[in-house]
């Protein structure tokens, strides 16, 4: 039995999120749902492998355009749930791992030399050996990880196979900074004198380049590439073969639906803080802006949830662009026969997670905010960015077609932690009507750095369990979720 009766945040004045036709399902089927929280309790996400195929797919189409040896990498510290590690492998794709317990389960789950990568800032002996002894390569940061790793190697009599991390690349005449990887300056010299037979380094086979650049640009991308095509070829007059260049992640997705309540609620954020409109976030909270000496200074401190250039246009961008001679970085890649890869988080995920919450209480507090309480807490649904802008759900156990103007209110969502800031989302959110005790709020799109990424477990809450969802012909029934740990 189907049920429509929820409506998205904000019917004016939004932020108009795209969804997949799964997560209008899910929704329209609130007993399902119910049930789902009688079982497992509040919050819930809920996960849709399918996405990730669909994302994969759009990827190895470019690469297949392009006419360029490729690699993808499911960088996995987007999100824990091993649903995804085993869609990774049933799409032929590898995993990125960042930790002994992400390498570990990966292995678990199927992956192997050829699949996995390591690449954690910091690399302990056990996840090193772990590698080593499993073929897996690792992505190394620095000369004191040189020398673990070509010691652990020697003790297990195995040559470890690594790529380098290279950082410092000149862009428009700016060096571009990290605190990762060696310097694209000195990593020749540092090579050709350091590893190799009879050198320092003689544990380490090095079969690549690796690098990964904070932000989105698609420009800083193509110039690193074409930096890394010139050492690769610099390299081969001192025999070394460096068969990949990895380019990290940081592919731009698009969250929203319209560029001009983007721009729009840009504009409103501004004006609220300099008080010519009533505030647009809890407590004129400026995600970034803020409004001195009569100036609105400072930048939005938000991941740039609408993009024209993402996903599969974002890669595509990268690699049509042309050097000084007017060869593109596909061309050059194809020229020396190396392999380009990538690891996409939030990319790959896309699509591909809700996360639901049923509502506990609702007040007003001193300033005469509207607050809804709801069963999670700030940690469920947290990223580096100043907020997630994304409007939400709310399914309704009634929801009048004639509800009133005056029914509609302003609301705030807050969560379980006992901190002043466990407000979920910064943004003010109009709904038709208060919802009700038991009522469910969801937020879409929340697998990529959202639902784990920082999820932890103070006051000894529970963490959310994590549903895996699978289609079925024209039904949703209990039937089509079961626990990732399963």
């Amino acid at each position: 039995m189907s049920n429509s009766k929820y409506t998205k945040g904000n019917q004016e004045k939004g932020l108009t999120p795209i969804t997949s036709q799964w997560m209008h399902d899910v929704m329209e089927h609130p007993g399902v749902v119910n049930e789902l929280f009688a079982k497992y309790g509040s919050p819930l996400n809920i996960l849709n492998p399918a996405s990730f195929t669909q994302n994969c797919k759009k990827f190895k189409e470019v690469f297949e355009r392009n006419n360029v040896k490729s690699g993808i990498f499911y960088a996995r510290k987007a999100n824990k749930a091993k649903a995804f590690v085993k869609q990774a492998f049933e799409d032929n794709i590898g995993v990125d791992t960042a930790s002994e317990r992400e390498l570990l389960q990966s292995l678990q789950l199927g992956g192997d030399g050829d699949h996995l990568v390591l690449t954690s800032a910091i690399k302990t002996n056990k996840q090193i050996e772990i590698a080593i002894q499993n073929n897996v390569p690792i992505v190394l940061d620095n000369d004191d990880e040189c020398i673990l790793v070509n010691d652990l190697a020697e003790k297990h009599n195995k040559k470890a196979i690594v790529a380098f991390r290279i950082s410092g690349f000149h862009v428009d005449g700016n060096k571009l900074y990290s605190r990762f990887g060696f310097d694209i300056d000195e990593i020749e010299d540092y090579l050709i004198n350091k590893v190799g037979e009879d050198k320092a380094y003689s544990n380490l086979n090095a079969v690549g380049l690796h690098f990964h650049l904070d932000g989105y640009s698609t420009h800083q991308r193509s110039e690193a590439l074409l930096q890394c095509i010139k050492l690769i070829q610099n390299l081969k007059e001192h025999d070394f073969s460096l068969r990949f260049i990895d380019m990290g992640g940081g592919i731009l997705i698009n969250y929203l639906k319209h560029k001009d309540e983007w721009l729009d609620f840009d504009e409103r954020l501004k004006q609220s803080l300099k008080d010519e409109i009533s505030p647009v976030t809890f407590n004129k909270n400026g995600l970034g802006y803020r409004f001195e000496d009569g100036k609105i200074k400072g930048e939005r401190k938000t991941y740039p949830y609408f993009n024209e250039i993402h996903s599969d246009k974002f890669l595509n961008e990268v690699l049509q662009y042309q050097d000084q001679n007017s060869d593109s970085v596909a061309s050059l890649l194809q020229k020396e026969n190396v392999e380009i890869r990538i690891e996409p988080g939030r990319s790959l995920v896309n699509q591909s997670g809700i996360t639901m919450a049923k509502v506990v209480h609702r007040k007003k507090d001193a300033k005469g905010q509207c607050l809804i309480g709801l069963e999670m807490n700030m940690s469920q649904m947290m990223s580096s960015s100043a907020d997630f802008m994304l409007d939400p759900y709310v399914m309704y156990a009634d929801l009048d077609e004639d509800q009133t103007e005056n029914d509609s209110v302003d609301v705030y969502f807050t969560g379980a932690y006992c901190l002043e800031r466990d407000v979920l989302l910064k943004r003010k959110v109009s709904l038709p009507k208060l919802p009700e005790i038991g009522d469910v709020v969801v937020f879409v799109n929340t697998a990529g750095y959202m639902m784990h990424f920082f999820e932890t477990q103070a006051h000894l809450f529970e963490l959310a369990p994590n549903l895996v969802y699978t289609e079925k012909s024209n039904s949703v029934e209990l039937s089509n979720f079961y626990l990732d740990e399963d």
